[in-house]
């Protein structure tokens, strides 16, 4: 079973800081491999999980409406088709596995720009279908969201178990996660747990009127992220924050968010073994090589197809 952790929040507010530890977290946890989706537009959790990024989601999906426009133009029997030949489903399912920017213990993919101007309906239907079969290859989903909560429903069709609202300790960002957990019941994707995280505070500790603005809401603290300049070194230099050492006061505040409460703890308990993560990963990872080779070869064969079996040792992880 995949389990969903999404994040969300207020710009500014260090969601993707969150994001990369929990990350960091979940692949030391040594429970299975990670497929992590930056749904901002901005498009920088690669920078901090150290991956390079490629091509955006919102790239594939303008470029294949594009060559469709030009199919209609042109006319013949082909008109409003792709060259290749491929459905528009199957041609997202390409483009998108050739997407994944690959890490050892996580894979990613950006979603980039936004929709331009018409009706998106029908390819952001593939898209959210297309997506959430790749990420049911994965022991967890990693989503970092855009600032609300109100598209999180047009990325993906799946339930969320756990929505980890990031604020940061002013009043303002308290009232606007009070905001965003009122909008969890709205959404047409079921969240089953949320929970409210205080980030960058200040010697650690909550002032009293803070205090009262979380008792306000109705989410749940689960706990607080301390300000420290190790983030703020890693971002001076640009380093990816996965690289932070394990006794770094964030990563230690992160891994403590993990211990409570039974709901959150109860998903990473119970390792998988060492054997069984590396043939996971394998199952995984097995369609994206096959495909970026082809694409950068130019050549698209019955083994670049969804699925398609088998793949060489080259393209297996290392023992």
């Amino acid at each position: 079973m995949t389990t969903t952790i999404a994040l969300a929040g207020k710009g500014g507010v260090g969601k993707t800081t969150v994001a990369a530890m929990v990350i960091k977290y979940l692949a030391q946890s040594g429970r299975g491999a990670i497929f992590a989706i930056d749904a901002d537009p901005s498009s920088n959790l690669n920078m901090v999980l150290g991956l390079d990024l490629e091509w955006t989601v919102g790239e594939i999906r303008e470029g294949m409406l594009s060559k469709v426009k030009e199919s209609i133009t042109a006319g013949g029997a082909a008109m409003g088709g792709l060259p290749s030949g491929m459905s528009k489903r199957e041609h997202l399912d390409y483009e998108i596995r050739c997407s994944l920017s690959e890490g050892i213990e996580f894979d990613l993919i950006a979603m980039g720009r936004g929709e331009g101007r018409g009706c998106y309906c029908a390819v952001n239907h593939n898209l959210r279908e297309v997506i959430d079969a790749i990420g049911d290859q994965y022991s967890f989903v990693v989503v970092d969201n855009e600032a609300g909560m109100e598209h999180l429903s047009r990325r993906t069709t799946r339930d969320v178990q756990h929505l980890l609202i990031v604020s940061d300790p002013s009043q303002r960002g308290i009232v606007a996660a009070g905001r965003i957990a009122g909008f969890r019941n709205e959404l047409d994707i079921n969240i089953e747990n949320a929970y409210l995280i205080v980030n960058r505070l200040p010697d650690g500790e909550i002032p009293p009127a803070l205090q009262e603005a979380i008792d306000a809401i109705d989410v749940p603290l689960l706990g607080v992220i301390p300000e420290t300049r190790d983030v703020t070194e890693f971002e001076f230099s640009g380093r990816p924050l996965v690289e932070m050492k394990d006794d770094s006061p964030v990563y230690q505040a992160v891994n403590a968010l993990h211990a409570s409460p039974q709901e959150l703890r109860g998903c990473i308990e119970e390792p998988l073994t060492h054997a069984d993560s590396r043939r996971h990963y394998r199952r995984v990872r097995r369609t994206p090589h096959l495909q970026r080779s082809a694409a950068r070869s130019g050549r698209v064969d019955d083994r670049t197809v969804a699925g398609s079996d088998p793949v060489s040792d080259r393209d297996r992880l290392p023992r």
